[in-house]
């Protein structure tokens, strides 16, 4: 692992539940060595919380505003956590 340890948590919107967004969301930050987890809200919005080192989060992030094939992302809400906030020992879907 390379740069900083940090940690973000994005809200997305659009066409994200229902979609596979959570499932392609978790594969991809597994590969990317991220913990934390994704969620679908009620309100239709997505949830996803990461934690690793700043080149890995950006790729997610990048990742995240695309998502997969199937999903249309409008809007993105990001905002930077605590690392220990992030409970999570893996990239888990809840």
């Amino acid at each position: 692992m390379s740069g900083r340890r940090a940690a973000y948590r994005w809200l997305l919107s659009g066409s994200v539940q229902g979609v596979g967004f959570r499932w392609y969301a978790a594969r991809r930050a597994n590969e990317l060595g991220l913990k934390g987890w994704v969620r679908n809200l009620p309100d239709g919005r997505v949830e996803a919380v990461a934690a690793g080192d700043e080149p890995s989060l950006a790729r997610f992030d990048q990742i995240l505003r695309v998502g997969p094939r199937s999903a249309r992302v409008t809007d993105v809400e990001k905002t930077e956590v605590p690392p220990e906030a992030v409970d999570a020992i893996t990239f888990e879907i809840r």
